[in-house]
């Protein structure tokens, strides 16, 4: 049984994930804030996992796809266990939270913010979901990126 607030975490990222995926920007932003908040503050709660199953993969993002993909390609292993294709919720809300930010075109302390909720992230990393270790790298590489040419 899944506890009641961990339910809720897990509905409101598939609920994120459908709102992205249908242009539905700000709702995703809330979503994905609500999680990423809830997921930081309370660090005794495991992370939830995202399995990309065929069904889910339609919702992601294409760079997450292509992430899994390349992920599949470079390792053997990776192919045959899919399980390892793993995607903890924390580190997906943080990308979402990011790509609506920047389609929303949210103010650089906005996504400074966000900056800080990834290092923060970062601390709970764990080394063998390697999909979370790119997926926090390509997000914190698309906050700075987009801070940059904010203030150029």
């Amino acid at each position: 049984m899944i506890p009641l607030g961990l339910s809720r975490i897990l509905t409101t990222d598939f609920e994120a994930l459908y709102a992205y995926k249908c242009g539905e920007y700000q709702r995703c932003l809330q979503l994905s804030t609500h999680n990423v908040l809830t997921l930081i503050a309370d660090s005794a709660v495991n992370l939830p996992c995202l399995v990309p199953y065929p069904e889910f993969i339609q919702l992601l993002d294409d760079d997450i796809v292509s992430l899994i993909g390349l992920m599949s390609i470079v390792d053997a292993s990776f192919r045959d266990t899919p399980m390892r294709a793993y995607v903890r919720q924390l580190y997906l809300s943080l990308y979402l939270m990011t790509q609506c930010q920047m389609k929303l075109r949210h103010s650089v302390t906005s996504l400074a913010q966000t900056l800080h909720y990834v290092g923060v992230a970062r601390r709970g990393l764990d080394k063998d979901f390697r999909v979370d270790q790119l997926l926090l790298k390509l997000t914190e590489r698309k906050i700075r990126l987009c801070i940059i040419r904010e203030l150029a």
